[in-house]
């Protein structure tokens, strides 16, 4: 969604608080897409911020589906976007300020899912989990462990000790 900020950027005093909706199938991260399960309503309020300069405040709350980072069953993670920028119009800018604003800006105009879809991306969370205390998948056969134990040996030798392991299995008496 676009909105114009002609009026804004040169109207003092000037507030514009409109509704907005996301209307994104998919939020991306890592070039990985995931859908989104349920997004309401947003709201966008631009202030005028002195001559040729806005404050762009947005809120939207949303949930997109996420696999477990552990055991890769669907977890619905809401996200409860707040942004706030500072905008110039392009004649006033600097060349700095241009570039930091060219991701959401084009032009006059604001471009809104830009501007949440950079939100998104900050707000990522690190790790997904289905629970805090989910076991994962087995290594070996891949079974999900949260449903029980798979019966797989997964004892893994440490390498650091491979060195102490040779000197022995050298000197075994059979």
């Amino acid at each position: 969604m676009l909105v114009n900020l002609t009026d804004v950027f040169t109207s003092d005093g000037k507030v514009v608080e409109q509704p907005f909706s996301y209307e994104a199938k998919e939020v991306f991260f890592e070039g990985k897409g995931y859908p989104v399960k349920e997004c309401k309503t947003g709201t966008v309020r631009i202030s005028n911020a002195g001559q040729g300069k806005a404050l762009v405040e947005a809120e939207l709350k949303l949930t997109a589906a996420i696999p477990c980072d552990r055991c890769l069953r669907e977890v619905e993670q809401p996200f409860d976007l707040h942004a706030a920028c500072e905008v110039v119009s392009p004649e006033r800018a600097d060349a700095e300020a241009l570039e930091e604003q060219a991701a959401f800006m084009e032009g006059y105009e604001l471009n809104i899912d830009s501007l949440i879809d950079n939100e998104i991306l900050i707000s990522w969370p690190m790790k997904v989990l289905c629970r805090p205390d989910c076991k994962g998948l087995c290594p070996v056969c891949g079974k999900d462990l949260n449903t029980g134990a798979c019966g797989c040996d997964t004892f893994v030798p440490d390498p650091r000790m491979a060195a102490i392991m040779d000197v022995f299995n050298a000197n075994k008496e059979v």
